[in-house]
């Protein structure tokens, strides 16, 4: 199966954390620089990106939206309905592989973990995949290392999607756009993908980057998102005393808890003796 793809980042402010992170990770997993789309917040932005940035890194720059949940449904319609987008964030240093409970490991070949993750989205008629949250292979999983037909968080800072303009998949929230997507994808297909041996390698509060009061509005988001959908999402505070949200464990309705796990152990011990990541 041939699998075309495009990658669409969205930055803004970070011309120069873009050029020796995402676009150098991409370039070192082999990801041909015609596929990767930087959307920026408006001209002047895209003006200094195409001055501060090495034309051999990408393909296109593109002037969209400013605010990380407006630009991210920018790129939605930029691209058409079946176009197999992936989604990453500016600063990713590596995207990695769980060894062990207690190592990670740098996947070298990007563009082959992208080509094969669409075909596990059609094998498992799904939409969109994602990586495990969290840099820390303790949490992380080889004996289930894909979920596929309950609801998982899947964070926005690297996922892939085969497009849609479903007006039912548009999330509202202000912030944690990527949550609220988590749940609607799961609505609509019965299912995300995670790759729950899969992360992405980021510096937290870097520079830049697309917030705005980022914890006003975390906290909007927090209490709107637990109002909308009090099944699927529930409220705790942070020991900073942020309001922060996790997802309720959901398994698709036409399977049983027990056959779902069944089939995500059976699927770890096939991937173990895999070596495509």
């Amino acid at each position: 199966m041939s699998v075309n793809y495009v990658v669409a980042i969205p930055s803004y402010k970070r011309e120069h954390i873009i050029s020796h992170k995402t676009l150098q990770t991409l370039k070192d997993g082999g990801v041909p620089a015609s596929k990767i789309y930087i959307f920026v917040a408006n001209e002047p932005e895209r003006k200094s990106y195409e001055k501060t940035i090495d034309k051999d890194l990408y393909g296109k720059l593109v002037v969209g939206v400013k605010g990380i949940t407006k630009q991210r449904k920018f790129i939605v319609n930029y691209f058409s309905e079946g176009k197999y987008v992936i989604s990453m964030d500016d600063d990713i240093e590596a995207v990695e592989k769980m060894v062990d409970s207690k190592k990670l490991r740098r996947i070298d070949n990007i563009d082959s973990l992208f080509k094969s993750a669409y075909k596990d989205l059609k094998k498992h008629k799904l939409y969109m995949w994602g990586v495990y949250p969290v840099h820390n292979p303790l949490f992380m999983s080889l004996v289930s290392p894909k979920s596929i037909n309950e609801l998982k968080f899947i964070i926005g800072r690297l996922r892939g999607f085969i497009n849609r303009h479903s007006g039912d998949l548009r999330p509202s929230a202000e912030e944690k756009e990527d949550y609220e997507e988590s749940i609607l994808y799961f609505l609509k297909d019965g299912g995300v993908l995670r790759y729950n041996h899969l992360t992405v390698k980021t510096k937290k509060q870097t520079e830049g980057g697309l917030g705005n009061d980022r914890q006003e509005v975390n906290k909007r988001s927090a209490e709107y998102l637990a109002e909308k959908y009090p099944n699927l999402v529930t409220k705790f505070q942070r020991k900073d005393g942020m309001p922060e949200i996790k997802l309720v464990k959901r398994v698709n309705s036409g399977l049983t808890k027990k056959t779902n796990k069944k089939r995500n152990k059976k699927r770890g011990k096939t991937l173990k003796k895999s070596t495509l990541f």
